[in-house]
């Protein structure tokens, strides 16, 4: 039984069953303000306690959840949109020009981190979750262009691929048809991992002011309020703080586990 498997989907199904919840119902409306009930410790009425506003925070979490999760899958997939046909390309043409200008590329992109590429992008445009998206999305591309050349190298020196060749396919049609299944498994276990990666840097972004901006709910934000109170209601920060430690780590073991899972390799070597 892979447990870190079974834990990391727990934990991170948590935090999808929050998001998907809070479309629906959340136990108050956050845009509503009760100052006189500000700063209280969990109870019966409020489950995780208010904010400085007096705002729910349980309500304020399950909010929260859904930008995160929004803006960290819709990062990625801008990655794996682009990144792994980039890579596919890149393998595909191992040592021409195509694959130099691919990879030089990736490293001019890698030498700027996701949130230098956010504050650039702030500074043009102003900050938002979009904006957090696009430099977050941005980031992946790379990431996603070498996995996916890496894994597609090996693959291009086994036989078949040289039959297939022979047969009269295309560069495009077999990175396509025989290249790309045989590396869905990377693809999926590095998905996961950037996945957890995007709701960090989402909340590292919130945290600075270049995220997901007032009224929409962020872990990021929450934490970066909470900071004056943190003395006198010590929840408003540890709750925001666990649901991205709890979040992160759930999304990385389920990774761990799925690439345990999946890692023809990896069974090999348990047998």
């Amino acid at each position: 039984m892979r447990w870190t498997l079974i834990i990391g989907a727990a934990l991170a199904g948590l935090a999808v069953l929050a998001a998907a919840v809070s479309f629906v119902w959340t136990p108050y409306d956050i845009t509503q303000m009760a100052v006189a009930n500000k700063l209280q410790p969990p109870s019966a009425a409020h489950w995780l306690g208010t904010d400085h506003f007096g705002r729910d925070i349980l309500s304020m979490v399950m909010l929260g959840a859904r930008t995160s999760i929004a803006v960290a899958l819709v990062a990625v997939g801008i990655g794996i949109a682009l990144g792994v046909p980039l890579g596919l390309i890149a393998a595909a043409n191992k040592g021409g020009w195509l694959d130099e200008v691919i990879m030089r590329g990736n490293d001019l992109i890698f030498a700027f981190p996701s949130l230098v590429i956010a504050i650039l992008i702030t500074a043009a445009f102003g900050p938002s979750a979009i904006n957090a998206i696009i430099a977050i999305g941005i980031f992946n591309i790379p990431v996603f262009a070498r996995v996916t050349r890496a894994g597609a190298l090996p693959v291009w020196t086994l036989d078949y691929i040289r039959a297939a060749q022979v047969a009269g396919k295309g560069r495009s049609r077999i990175s396509v048809e025989h290249v790309l299944p045989n590396i869905l498994n990377l693809l999926i276990v590095q998905g996961t991992i950037q996945f957890s990666l995007g709701i960090l840097a989402e909340a590292g972004l919130s945290y600075v002011g270049l995220g997901a901006q007032p009224p929409t709910p962020s872990w990021g934000r929450m934490l970066a309020e909470a900071q004056t109170f943190v003395t006198l209601a010590p929840h408003v920060a540890i709750i925001p703080g666990l649901c991205i430690v709890a979040t992160v780590l759930g999304l990385n073991l389920l990774g761990d586990g799925l690439r345990d899972a999946l890692d023809p390799r990896l069974k090999v070597m348990r047998a």
